[in-house]
């Protein structure tokens, strides 16, 4: 598969939550007001473009300046470029076709209702198209089912710069196990409060409206079931008796017949609709001009969840190591500046963090040792972070005399040893510090 860039943006809105002691007004205002966007380059997953932009600019726009400065950087096409919803504007997709690279992004509901997506997926059933699985090997060892789907294409067309251009788009109908559960999960928690809600239609409280009419109470059915989004998944019963009251003549008013009627709602799962929603959940769709040889569904779905990249990137630059807390900024510059520095750092962490899991993948190794009050836990995904606290009691240790300098560092441990090892570092970077001088170091 190619190699991979992801990029999506992200707001700083809750950066001022992170100012304990700061100007909680003039940080809220000047930061809601901008975006962070990153490119990164999987699976290294190193931020190659850092753009601080103003908050008043819609998203969309935003992606080609960012993929032109990618190109500039690494000075090669054919990569392909990983996206969330805001990249799958038809322009920009048609300017990364038009470039020659690729693309994969899901399509909004806007570009595929939910209805057209549901006639799709029964469409490609009726035909008996093979549904595809992906797999994934647990902590335990066993293989599950994460996801499956159908494959698709589209001629598209569109407008870009010199003309129009014309190509074929795969279409990826997935359905996410995970996503599937946690709707169907919803949706039978939405349908027992509607149910509920049904039940309490009729119970008279103080305060509440009497519903004395039929049209009343079947307008109150069909607002509760639009409110729970259950239409059509529960058969409703409304039943109404009327009993009639004799009233005696008084004075100058006759004898007459009073008429009362009492309802009664009852409600029922529709097995068959239940079924039927069930199935159309958690389906979603995806966009790619790259060949099924390039770019299998498989693959697609690992690409695309790979995503957490670039959240790990804005997680470290508004937490801890870097805790993103502009003290005293009061200029778009300032902001924009400190975000540049701080991406810098960011991709040593990357970098450093990288470079010790692919020796550890190499060597078929884990790293014990970093966790504190758990020395026997062993990882191979060990973080920068982890890395560096394995340091924190590292002393240099200076006296220095009328003529010369003397210096003691502490003694590396095997563990800082190993460490230093999978960085390709050697223990000399430490020791020669230890030598005798007769400068200041």
């Amino acid at each position: 598969m190619n190699e991979a860039l992801t990029i999506t943006t992200e707001r700083v809105d809750d950066i001022p939550l992170l100012l304990a002691q700061m100007q909680r007004m003039d940080l809220a205002r000047l930061l809601d007001a901008h975006f962070v966007m990153l490119a990164t380059l999987d699976p290294l997953g190193l931020p190659l473009v850092t753009e601080v932009l103003s908050g008043e600019r819609a998203d969309d726009p935003l992606y080609l300046p960012a993929i032109t400065r990618v190109r500039a950087c690494l000075n090669r096409t054919g990569l392909l470029y990983v996206g969330d919803v805001k990249m799958s504007a038809l322009g920009t997709r048609a300017s990364i076709q038009a470039a020659g690279d690729f693309y994969l992004c899901p399509l909004s509901t806007l570009q595929v209702s939910a209805q057209r997506l549901a006639q799709q997926v029964a469409v490609l059933r009726f035909r008996r198209q093979p549904l595809l699985t992906v797999d994934r090997t647990g902590a335990d060892g066993q293989t599950h089912c994460i996801a499956c789907g159908y494959q698709d294409s589209e001629v598209i067309t569109a407008q870009v710069e010199g003309g129009s251009s014309t190509w074929t788009e795969r279409r990826l109908l997935v359905r996410s196990q995970a996503a599937a559960r946690a709707a169907e999960t919803a949706l039978r928690a939405r349908l027992g409060q509607a149910q509920a809600a049904l039940r309490e239609l009729l119970v008279r409280r103080q305060g509440k409206p009497v519903l004395a009419e039929r049209a009343a109470v079947e307008q109150a059915v069909a607002d509760t079931l639009v409110q729970f989004r259950v239409e059509g998944l529960l058969r409703v019963t409304v039943s109404e008796q009327v009993t009639e009251q004799r009233v005696r003549a008084y004075r100058e008013r006759p004898a007459t017949v009073r008429t009362q009627s009492r309802f009664t709602i009852s409600s029922q799962m529709d097995p068959e609709a239940l079924t039927s929603a069930i199935e159309q959940l958690g389906w979603r769709v995806y966009a790619t001009n790259q060949v099924a040889d390039g770019l299998s569904l498989a693959q697609a779905v690992e690409a695309y969840r790979d995503e957490y990249l670039v959240e790990r990137n804005f997680g470290r630059l508004k937490g801890h190591p870097l805790s993103l807390s502009p003290m005293y900024v009061e200029r778009d510059d300032h902001a924009t500046g400190l975000v540049r520095l701080l991406s810098l750092a960011l991709r040593v962490l990357t970098r450093l963090q990288f470079v010790v899991r692919r020796h550890l993948a190499q060597e078929g190794a884990s790293l014990a040792g970093l966790y504190a009050g758990n020395p026997k836990r062993a990882t191979t995904h060990p973080t920068t972070e982890r890395l560096l606290e394995a340091f924190q009691e590292m002393t240099l240790t200076l006296v220095i005399e009328p003529h010369q300098t003397r210096r003691h560092v502490t003694a590396l441990s095997p563990l800082q040893q190993r460490v230093l090892a999978l960085l390709e570092f050697t223990p000399t970077i430490y020791t020669k510090l230890c030598g005798d001088s007769s400068e200041p170091p």
